[in-house]
């Protein structure tokens, strides 16, 4: 079995954002048949973003995201939807810690009414 690149990026994901917000919540929800694991989802304050592997990319969905300033035009995906942005990340494609991190504190901070 080949190594799948998903849960290295998962992984580097869950650390940047444990650095932007140490006290960030870590749960997994909305386990179904389908998907036994569940939803991987990180809360302070309120729901800050969701974490998804889809075959090919993985997705970060940030609840308020439309809410959020993103000078760094991390969000690529659901930029039309009301409320929510997400990021899609494919295989080669690069974040930026700083940036994304800086994201993570403004969602927070909307959680805060700030």
């Amino acid at each position: 079995m080949t190594h799948d690149w998903r849960v290295d990026r998962l992984d580097r994901i869950r650390e940047l954002i444990k650095e932007a917000e140490p006290d960030v919540v870590e749960e997994n929800k909305w386990r179904k048949p389908s998907n036994p694991d569940g939803v991987p989802t990180f809360s302070l304050d309120g729901l800050i973003c969701t974490l998804e592997m889809y075959q090919g990319k993985v997705k970060l969905t940030f609840a308020r995201g439309a809410s959020i300033d993103d000078p760094d035009k991390l969000f690529n995906a659901s930029l039309q939807a009301g409320v929510r942005r997400a990021i899609d990340l494919r295989e080669d494609d690069e974040l930026d810690p700083e940036a994304f991190k800086d994201l993570i504190r403004a969602a927070v901070k909307a959680n805060r009414g700030k």
